[in-house]
């Protein structure tokens, strides 16, 4: 999705490709096959707020705001009304465009102090639910509200299984991922959520969550978790694993032995609070056996 950024605060750039994976995954989920656009102002509560005055008649400032180029008919959406997306095509962009959104970035960094997750996932979950409104989605009815909610957490979840990156990946957005990962965490044994992300080679990023399991044998770990996803779609080389608890937790001898598997001078980090430490696999797991030593 093309996506023209009217910046009128300072706003993180890694932020910003995060988001842009997320829209691109909006089309992808809702099945749009023409090529579409949409305006993006990220702006402070008092522009927000006007905005809001002139166009809603409520005088406050809210989270995000859409204004959708595209009247659906009831019950249908971005993708069962192509015909109507061609209608709004642009000769200069080459795409259709879905309309205008403006995000408050103060509500950013609030509401994610105030539900206790990354600015990066409130950033990404702010402009998935604006694109949603721009296709045909809504939250006024419970039958609607349900609805919408299940296409943004299956956008959300989308980004976790095998993220292309239009560029280099920092330690940060790495980690960032991770913590996205440990919000998914099934521990309702241990009570100790562990997040995982881990980068190919390729360029492509697996996250994976602690499972546990009543017989407790039968859990698996963040980062077999991630590991299995990524070999499972063909990926055998890593560069980095990215690991987040609630408190220091370095990956557990198995965890090791099976990343060894395939890379073993892969980096390994990992982060809590607001701590973070790094060690390559071999360090972790020095005279390892792995196949060149079956090989032997």
């Amino acid at each position: 999705m093309l996506i023209d950024w009217k910046l009128q605060v300072s706003f993180d750039k890694k932020l910003l490709e995060m988001m842009q994976h997320a829209a691109d995954q909006c089309l992808i989920q809702e099945k749009v096959s023409v090529p579409c656009s949409i305006s993006v102002c990220l702006c402070d509560d008092s522009a927000i707020q006007s905005i809001n005055l002139e166009f809603r008649q409520n005088n406050h400032a809210t989270d995000v705001l859409s204004f959708p180029t595209v009247i659906y008919p009831e019950g249908k959406t971005a993708g069962q009304s192509e015909n109507l997306l061609r209608r709004e095509y642009d000769d200069e962009t080459g795409t259709c465009f879905l309309g205008d959104l403006f995000i408050s970035v103060p509500h950013i960094i609030k509401q994610a102090a105030e539900y206790g997750h990354s600015e990066a996932r409130e950033s990404v979950y702010l402009l998935v639910h604006g694109i949603c409104h721009l296709m045909g989605y809504d939250h006024m009815k419970p039958e609607e509200k349900e609805i919408m909610r299940k296409m943004e957490e299956k956008v959300i979840s989308s980004m976790s299984a095998g993220i292309s990156a239009s560029s280099p990946v920092s330690d940060e957005q790495l980690l960032n991922y991770a913590k996205e990962a440990m919000r998914k965490s099934y521990s309702p044994y241990s009570g100790f959520p562990v997040g995982a992300a881990l980068l190919t080679s390729t360029g492509k990023i697996y996250t994976g969550c602690n499972i546990e399991n009543a017989s407790f044998g039968l859990s698996n770990c963040a980062e077999r978790t991630a590991v299995f996803k990524a070999v499972s779609e063909g990926e055998k080389q890593f560069e980095a694993i990215a690991i987040t608890a609630n408190a220091k937790a370095w990956p557990c001898g198995a965890c090791r032995q099976v990343m060894n598997e395939f890379s073993p001078h892969m980096r390994v980090l990992v982060s809590w609070d607001k701590y973070v430490e790094e060690k390559n696999l071999d360090e972790l797991l020095p005279e390892n056996f792995g196949p060149d030593s079956m090989k032997k």
